[in-house]
């Protein structure tokens, strides 16, 4: 177990959370539902830093990852996901004029944001991933992209930007300050350069006691403070932190610094601290509480399906142990049609599938898509109760629909 904080190298961080026995990936696609209830586990010990307030899972073993295109990690399927990027793209290219300018992203998945960026100013892109796959690539009407299927590193650091971008990327690095630290690096003087990364933003986490978003491929987990904290060691300048999407993402600007200044950003690790203990006492209750009401559902013979067959499912589901109590989950992205969930093997299925499996009750992990599944439920004729993972009050938040 690590004894300090790759954020701010401070010691001995405190373990206030612990999972065993979680699946090493949770997007990867499983072909089979041996493969599925098979896979590589490992163990989550949540550590707080008191320094800088950074969480970590002090137990992460980087050997059980294996990114590759068998990971299926877009959200592009969404309209209301793209309608979110296309919107970021957009005040990006207005705030910092990028038209006919260089852009990196690292991290860039199936490379939906970084087109967006180069056809909205004509800009030219390069795209570091490896999970990239190169017939899904989408082409913009205008600039021009280049993807690269491997991880972004120090050898790429030829690769000039006036603008960088990192999107859900920096939750999955165990060293953090020694990434962002070679992002810093490869910039060189070039102190023109922006960079904008998006990673979870904790402190909703810990306010909605989420286990279901605390999964062993985030190894790293930040608030305002430690996140400013990271990039003001870093050699960068804090320009703009804020929150979007539900509150659910946290963004960090920042331009770099010559080396040796002294930086205005403190951290204050005060507020996560609070959050963190009573985190520590009330998810096991939550936890608890939904494994009460799927028992329920389960025993009153109600029909249960989970909508959205990523991450939140499979942590959802193998921390409150439910196996056959929910046989399928629900995605709006083709690519994991037929596939199951790591852990517990839940097929993954398309919305249609409902039509004729017609649930007594949707479980929804995202609460920003409640409008969006609404709809297609109705569409459907299909009339169940739709519970939403975040509602305070037994985990239980009904709509009815149909």
């Amino acid at each position: 177990m690590t004894d300090f904080c790759f954020n701010c190298g401070a010691r001995e961080p405190r373990v206030f959370y612990s999972v065993d026995r979680v699946p090493a990936h949770s997007v990867l696609l499983m072909r089979t539902r041996e493969e599925a209830l098979t896979y590589p586990r490992g163990r989550i010990d949540l550590g707080f830093c008191n320094s800088c307030g950074f969480i970590s899972n002090l137990s992460f073993d980087p050997a059980l990852n294996h990114y590759s295109s068998q990971y299926e990690e877009t959200q592009g399927f969404s309209p209301t996901f793209n309608a979110f990027h296309s919107r970021l793209a957009t005040d990006l290219i207005r705030r910092y004029d990028l038209h006919g300018k260089d852009v990196l992203e690292i991290g860039c998945g199936k490379g939906e944001f970084l087109s967006l960026l180069c056809e909205g100013g004509a800009n030219h892109g390069v795209g570091f991933d490896p999970s990239f796959i190169e017939s899904r690539a989408p082409m913009p009407s205008a600039g021009s992209v280049r993807f690269i299927q491997d991880f972004y590193s120090e050898k790429y650091a030829g690769f000039k930007a006036d603008f960088i971008c990192c999107k859900m990327t920096l939750e999955h690095i165990q060293d953090t300050a020694g990434f962002v630290a070679s992002v810093r690096k490869s910039i060189g003087d070039r102190r023109d350069t922006v960079v904008l990364f998006q990673v979870p933003e904790v402190t909703r986490i810990l306010d909605e006691f989420a286990f279901w978003d605390v999964y062993y491929e985030h190894c790293s987990y930040f608030s305002p403070s430690s996140l400013g904290a990271l990039f003001a060691g870093s050699g960068f300048e804090v320009v703009n932190q804020w929150v979007d999407y539900g509150d659910q993402y946290l963004m960090i600007e920042a331009r770099p610094v010559p080396p040796g200044t002294a930086s205005s950003f403190t951290a204050d690790p005060g507020a996560v601290r609070a959050r963190v203990d009573l985190f520590a006492a009330e998810s096991r209750a939550r936890i608890a509480s939904w494994r009460r009401t799927i028992s329920e559902l389960h025993t009153d013979s109600r029909r249960i399906v989970l909508w959205g067959g990523g991450s939140r499912a499979v942590a959802f589901l193998t921390t409150i142990g439910i196996g056959e109590e929910i046989p399928y989950a629900v995605d709006i992205n083709p690519h994991k049609h037929g596939t199951f969930l790591a852990g517990s093997g839940q097929e993954i299925v398309a919305p249609e599938f409902l039509k004729q499996y017609r649930p007594d009750v949707v479980v929804l992990m995202n609460p920003m898509y409640r409008d969006e599944v609404g709809r297609s439920l109705n569409e459907m004729g299909v009339s169940a109760e739709l519970l939403g993972v975040e509602s305070r009050q037994e985990g239980r938040l009904h709509a009815a629909l149909g």
